[in-house]
C-alpha cells in the first residue's frame, strides 16, 4: 500500500558505489557535541510521533502525527546548554523544555515548510491537503515566551477558488480509483513533501499519490500536475537554486524535473529531464547542498547516496546531469530524513542515531564528524542550523542539529567544529 511507502525496514547496502567516508567512531575527526535540549509537547498522546521539523529565523517548529504543530525559541538551546554546565541533567541533555500547541488539525501532519512563500508556514497533511500557517497579531516572534506565539490558519490547499474553476469543467477529472474521481487539483493520498522554488513563485507538492503538483503562490492556485511522476508513493521532494526539481519515491528513483521554457502556452509545464537509478529499496528522503550542486539521497538500503553534476564546469549553468559519486555509510539500518546546508549533511536512521558528515576541501571526500546517540526510538526528521554560539570550544563554529523522532521528543545538539566554515 502507498500508505507505508516510508520503510523502518532495511535492505542490504550498495555494492557498487564507492564509500565516501568512514564507518568507524575511531576515525571520526575531533568534534565536541553534545545534546543541549529536550523538547516534549504538553498534549502528546502516547501514540503520536514527531514527524516533521522547520526552522524559520529563531523559531523551530514541530509537528506531530497527532495534527498538532508547536514552536519553541531557537535561543532556549543556548540557556539549556549554560544549565548543563552547571551541572544539571542526567544524560547529556540538561533540560526539557514544553510548549502548547500553536495550531491544530484533524490531520497528520507528515511535513512542514518554513520560509520563502511570505512568512507563512505550509504543512502537509494525511488527508492530501496543504494547510498555511500565518502569525496572529500580536505573537510574538521570538524569547522565551514561546507559548504566547499563535498560528492561525491563511488557507487549505486545493482552495474553494480551485474546487470551484475545475468542479463544473468534465475535462477536469481524473480518475483515482476503480469508481471514484477526483478533479486534478486534489492529492488523493498524503501529501509527503513540500518545497518552494528559489524566487518563492511556485511551490512543489509531492504525494503518496505519486502526483507532483504546481501552486503560484501568493494565490496558491494548482498551475500544474504530473499525475504518475513515480511508479509508486512519492517521499520527498527538492528543488535547486538553477531550478531542477527532484523527487524521490518508493519505486527506488530519483527523477529530475525542469520547466519546458520552450512551452509558451504553459509556462509553468514541467518536463523530466532525467531518472537517476542507484539505491536498491524505498528512497525516503532528499536533501540538497552546496549551494544545490550537490544531491543527497537517503533509502532503505541504509546508504546515503552522493549526487554531483556531471559537466557543470563550476559555471552553474545546471545544464550537465547528474551522477553518483558515492555513498556514506555507517547506519545500520535504513535512511529516514536527510538536512544539509553548506558543505554538511546530517543523516537520521531507524537505528535511532543521527550522523554528521562534512565534505572535504576540493572533493577529497567525507568525515563523519559525529554520531548523534539518545533517541528511543527511529529518527523522522531533522533540521539543520548554522551560526550559533553553543559556547565551549573557542574559535570554533557552532551548528544545531534538531532531530525528531518516533519516541515523541525533539532533540537539539550542538555541533562544535573549529574548522566547519573553512574550505
Amino acid at each position: 500500500m502507498l500508505s507505508q511507502a516510508v520503510s523502518l525496514s532495511s535492505q542490504p547496502s550498495l555494492p557498487s558505489l564507492p564509500s565516501l567516508g568512514p564507518r568507524d567512531l575511531q576515525n571520526l575527526s575531533p568534534c565536541h557535541h553534545q545534546c543541549v535540549a529536550t523538547l516534549r509537547g504538553s498534549s502528546h498522546s502516547s501514540s503520536s510521533y514527531v514527524s516533521a521539523l522547520a526552522v524559520d529565523g529563531d523559531s523551530l517548529y514541530t509537528a506531530s502525527s497527532d495534527g498538532h504543530i508547536r514552536v519553541y525559541p531557537l535561543d532556549a538551546a543556548s540557556s539549556s546548554h549554560e544549565q548543563q554546565q552547571h551541572g544539571n541533567g542526567d544524560d547529556g541533555c540538561s533540560s526539557s523544555s514544553i510548549a502548547m500547541a500553536v495550531a491544530t488539525s484533524d490531520s497528520s501532519v507528515k511535513c512542514l515548510l518554513a520560509g520563502g512563500c511570505g512568512g507563512l508556514l505550509l504543512s502537509g497533511h494525511q488527508d492530501g491537503k496543504i494547510r498555511a500557517w500565518r502569525r496572529a497579531a500580536g505573537s510574538r516572534r521570538n524569547g522565551d515566551e514561546g507559548t504566547h506565539q499563535r498560528l492561525v490558519l491563511r488557507a487549505v490547499l486545493p482552495t474553494c477558488v480551485d474546487r470551484v474553476r475545475t468542479f463544473m469543467l468534465p475535462w477536469s477529472y481524473v480518475q483515482v480509483r476503480r469508481h471514484t474521481w477526483r478533479t486534478w487539483v486534489h492529492h488523493v493520498d498524503a501529501v509527503t513533501a513540500l518545497a518552494v522554488s528559489p524566487d518563492g513563485a511556485l511551490l512543489y507538492s509531492a504525494s503518496w499519490d505519486r502526483s507532483l503538483k504546481v501552486w503560484r503562490t501568493p494565490a496558491f492556485r494548482c498551475v500544474e500536475s504530473v499525475p504518475n511522476a513515480h511508479d509508486d508513493a512519492i517521499n520527498a521532494v527538492a528543488v535547486s537554486h538553477d531550478g531542477h526539481v527532484y523527487t524521490g519515491s518508493a519505486d527506488k528513483r530519483i527523477r529530475a524535473w525542469r520547466r519546458d521554457t520552450s512551452e509558451r502556452r504553459n509556462k509553468n509545464k514541467h518536463v523530466l529531464v532525467q531518472t537517476m537509478e542507484r539505491h536498491r529499496s524505498a528512497v525516503n528522503a532528499l536533501a540538497l547542498g552546496l549551494d544545490g550542486k550537490v544531491l543527497y539521497s537517503g533509502a532503505c538500503d541504509r546508504s546515503v547516496v552522493v549526487w554531483e553534476r556531471a559537466g557543470d564546469g563550476g559555471d552553474g549553468d545546471g545544464e550537465g546531469r547528474m551522477e553518483a559519486t558515492g555513498t556514506l555509510r555507517g547506519h545500520k539500518k535504513a535512511i529516514l530524513c536527510l538536512a544539509a546546508e553548506g558543505d554538511v549533511v546530517c543523516s537520521g536512521s531507524a537505528d535511532r542515531t543521527v550522523r554528521v558528515w562534512r565534505r572535504g576541501a576540493g572533493s577529497t571526500g567525507y568525515t563523519c564528524l559525529a554520531v548523534l546517540e539518545g533517541h528511543a526510538a527511529p529518527v523522522k526528521s531533522l533540521a539543520l542550523v548554522y551560526g550559533r554560539d553553543g559556547g565551549g570550544v573557542r574559535g570554533g563554529s557552532a551548528a544545531l542539529v534538531c532531530s525528531g523522532a518516533l519516541d515523541g521528543e525533539v532533540r537539539i545538539w550542538s555541533v562544535l567544529v573549529p574548522c566547519l566554515l573553512e574550505r
